[in-house]
């Protein structure tokens, strides 16, 4: 799989070590599986320690570096260094190719400070992965790959702060879908060089195909899927070559050039929708879920630079980072290990459009509904009581905050939708803040109130509670990171008795359609609705619901700072900034 490396200590490799043996029904690991685990995690990367001589070079092979480079999951002395080394034209498809890789303190790579080999093969679908270690805190390398003609682009990474942190600075994106458009968010980001991490909370890809959603416009502006990869992705080759396609947009691959990724999946990097045992873009004629989930975790680790916790073909992803004493950073997985099956809120309305608020209440309250699963929430809360950061930071998919509206709003929704209705309610709820007099039916229509959004923690309001209970009880500063919904938000975390236990920010999508498409409102009455649903719902601060882009977070120690970030278009990769919100959260 991979060989020889200079200032490389290689652990031992072998293809009879058996794949991991998930068990799906109970969600954990045997005691023989966990080893087999830890072998599987060495047997992905070429390990690299202080440089060392290296004995018997090898020349490296015809490659060519289509997809760039990118580096991820840093430690204070440890970074993943990747590429993927394509077999030149005219070389066996399936033979072994070599590269060379650079490690150096400054671009032009006059100091260099490491150098090895690797070697990969079509069982890696060609990627390589080196785990650079005994690396300086708080540093930026410059790093490269090097062919027989070829050499990649120069990358820029960073190693986490150990101590006397007093800034991190975090860009963070979700859902990027190569049909909808270009990815200008991510290019956008790339024109700054001070990113101490980039995170991806997930939908890095999506897995439709021509025809499926958001692809309407993809051949008008010249982002049609190829012939090879434009159906949906069921087997380890359909999610490779989905990758692959992805990796050629230039922003992606500038970002990815520009700072090291923290990442997490979201659903689409299996299919819409995902929990632990199905989805809802699988059906019974597409075939085992599991074996189309473990095709696409596989695809995943091979071609984002990850450290994968529990080795290459294992689900567990949720993991920490710690940057000094300043931010703790925790990466969750709310979405494949231990999801239950999400609640629908149509099949709570009868025929009428009339809603069982009492069946659809039962169904949230009940405790036995888990999102995290059991020992991901055990991992959590154990995490949590450990970390000594002045910031805790959960890096998730979902939006945790509340966001209920009225129901009366919801069932309008499933009836078509209604923006008069909406204006009406917001209309109703500003008065009774003002304290104009409503009536008694007025103010029941804007009381009685449900969760929009079941595929969020809304819809796990118990095990919600259970961790804010945690934060609240430890006096932690917690800050929640969330994408999925393709829009910005910035929320209050308050607990059911009201107690404010954090702050909640969220990423607009990179090229998603957002709630501006799914209502279908022009600009306008997207802008207008938006600044009336802080009002509607009590946590929410601001919401944007039209326009794409990225967030930057800025942590001090005496507050965090958003800064969302919106592109004008993304139908073409020319662009500017068109906008950007900012808001401080600061400790009392």
């Amino acid at each position: 799989m991979f060989g020889t490396s200079q200032a490389c200590h290689i652990l031992p490799l072998s293809w009879a070590i058996e794949f991991i043996t998930w068990n799906s029904d109970v969600n954990h690991f045997t005691r023989r599986n966990f080893f087999k685990a830890a072998l599987a995690a060495t047997g992905s990367v070429v390990v690299s320690t202080p440089l060392q001589a290296m004995s018997r070079p090898q020349l490296p092979s015809e490659v060519t570096f289509n997809h760039g480079i990118a580096s991820g999951d840093p430690l204070q002395d440890a970074v993943i260094l990747w590429t993927r080394a394509t077999p030149a034209a005219g070389m066996a498809p399936s033979g072994p190719t070599r590269v060379t890789w650079e490690l150096a303190a400054d671009k032009q790579f006059n100091t260099v400070l490491r150098r090895g080999e690797a070697q990969t093969d079509l069982a890696r679908d060609y990627t390589v992965k080196i785990d650079v270690q005994g690396l300086k805190p708080n540093t930026a390398y410059y790093y490269r790959f090097i062919g027989a003609s070829a050499h990649s682009p120069v990358g820029r990474t960073k190693t986490l702060p150990q101590q006397g942190v007093e800034q991190v600075k975090l860009a963070v994106f979700s859902c990027s879908n190569y049909p909808a458009g270009y990815f200008n968010a991510y290019q956008l980001a790339a024109q700054s060089d001070d990113w101490d991490a980039v995170l991806h909370l997930g939908d890095y890809i999506y897995e439709y195909g021509t025809g499926g959603y958001a692809t309407e416009r993809a051949a008008k502006i010249g982002r049609a899927l190829p012939e090879d990869s434009d159906g949906e992705l069921y087997s380890l080759t359909d999610y490779r070559k989905r990758y692959a396609l992805y990796r050629t947009d230039t922003g992606l691959q500038a970002l990815h050039a520009t700072a090291p990724f923290i990442a997490v999946w979201d659903d689409h990097e299996i299919s819409n929708d995902t929990w632990k045992a199905g989805a809802q873009n699988h059906g019974e004629d597409e075939g085992d879920f599991f074996a189309r989930r473990a095709a696409a975790v596989q695809a995943y680790y091979e071609w984002l630079p990850i450290r994968p916790p529990m080795g290459e073909h294992n689900p567990q992803i949720y993991r920490s980072f710690h940057f000094g004493d300043l931010l703790d950073l925790h990466m969750l997985d709310t979405r494949v290990i231990g999801r239950d099956r999400q609640l629908d809120f149509k099949s709570y309305l009868d025929s009428d459009g009339g809603f069982d608020g009492r069946a659809f209440g039962a169904a949230l309250a009940d405790p036995n509904r888990t999102l995290l699963g059991q020992p991901q929430l055990q991992w959590l809360q154990e995490t949590l009581a450990a970390s000594t950061g002045h910031w805790q930071l959960l890096g998730q998919q979902v939006l945790m905050g509340k966001m209920l509206l009225p129901v009366e709003m919801m069932t309008g929704f499933y009836r078509g939708g209604s923006p008069d209705l909406t204006a009406e309610l917001i209309g109703l709820k500003a008065a009774s803040l003002q304290g104009k007099p409503i009536s008694d039916s007025q103010r029941a229509r804007i009381e009685q109130v449900v969760p929009y959004n079941l595929d969020a923690w809304d819809g796990y309001a118990v095990e919600r509670e259970a961790v804010y209970e945690q934060v609240k009880g430890l006096g932690k500063n917690l800050v929640v990171v969330a994408g999925d919904t393709h829009n910005a938000w910035y929320s209050q975390l308050k607990d059911a008795k009201g107690d404010m236990v954090g702050v909640e920010f969220a990423t607009p999508s990179v090229t998603s359609p957002g709630m501006e498409t799914y209502l279908k409102m022009d600009e306008a009455a997207a802008a207008e609705m938006a600044a009336g649903m802080p009002v509607l719902v009590d946590e929410l601060q601001y919401c944007n619901l039209h326009q794409r882009g990225y967030m930057a977070l800025t942590f001090h120690r005496d507050g965090v700072q958003a800064e969302w970030k919106y592109v004008d278009n993304i139908d073409s990769a020319e662009f500017v900034e068109v906008a950007r919100h900012s808001v401080t959260h600061q400790l009392a």
